[in-house]
């Protein structure tokens, strides 16, 4: 890991509850030099065009470096672990388990994430409340990706890719947080609720609670 690398500046532009938080893990697990930059959704500051002009999908997470503005969760992570290798982030470049973790992050970012913005934005399909049917058929798909995180946890954990805590772990656990209101949450699942709870228990993980003040969440001790 380059002096550059340790000392050059990151803004993370994020807001509370989202999955900036993710990234903003993966910067203190890193132990990156950066700062934070607020955007208020409740003022659609996410629209502005200053904002706009960095990330032109108005969303969140989006991190600058070094004049640069990088978009999409994955690929910021992905990111970081190249900036840190030393960190721990990933499993080493080229083994397979680095492979793994690559397909986990893409994985939870193409099924889970994208499920929760249909549940969290049904405008997204066009309609200004849920049609009968929808909320339940997004309840089920949920399940049935929670269902399978669980198995491969029981079988090859603790973590997503095997005795290794890696980023994949992180995101997951920010994606379970935000099933705490939903009729099922994340938590219900043992395995899932135990690496969330490992998880919750890291400085990183307080650290970031305590500077981005989102809703409270407790999953629970690990068994």
């Amino acid at each position: 890991m380059s002096s550059i690398q340790k000392e050059s500046m990151y803004t993370l532009y994020y807001a509370p509850n989202t999955a900036s938080m993710v990234v903003h893990l993966a910067l203190l697990e890193a132990q990156a030099a950066y700062q934070l930059e607020k955007v208020d959704f409740s003022i659609r500051a996410q629209k502005d065009p200053a904002y706009l002009a960095l990330n032109p999908q108005g969303v969140v997470p989006t991190l600058v470096h070094e004049g640069v503005a990088y978009q999409e969760t994955p690929a910021i992570l992905m990111l970081l672990a190249e900036h840190f290798p030393d960190a721990g982030l990933m499993p080493a470049a080229g083994s397979v388990a680095h492979a793994r973790c690559r397909e986990w992050l893409f994985y939870l970012s193409h099924n889970l994430h994208a499920t929760y913005r249909l549940w969290f934005y049904p405008e997204t399909l066009g309609f200004s409340d849920y049609p009968s049917g929808l909320k339940e058929d997004l309840q089920t798909r949920m399940a049935g990706f929670w269902d399978f995180l669980e198995a491969h946890l029981q079988k090859n954990g603790p973590y997503l890719c095997g005795d290794q805590l890696s980023l994949a772990d992180f995101y997951l656990t920010v994606l379970m947080r935000w099933s705490r209101h939903m009729p099922r949450p994340a938590t219900g699942w043992p395995a899932l609720q135990q690496l969330a709870a490992r998880v919750a228990q890291r400085p990183s993980w307080q650290l970031m609670c305590e500077r981005e003040s989102p809703e409270p969440w407790h999953p629970g001790a690990p068994a």
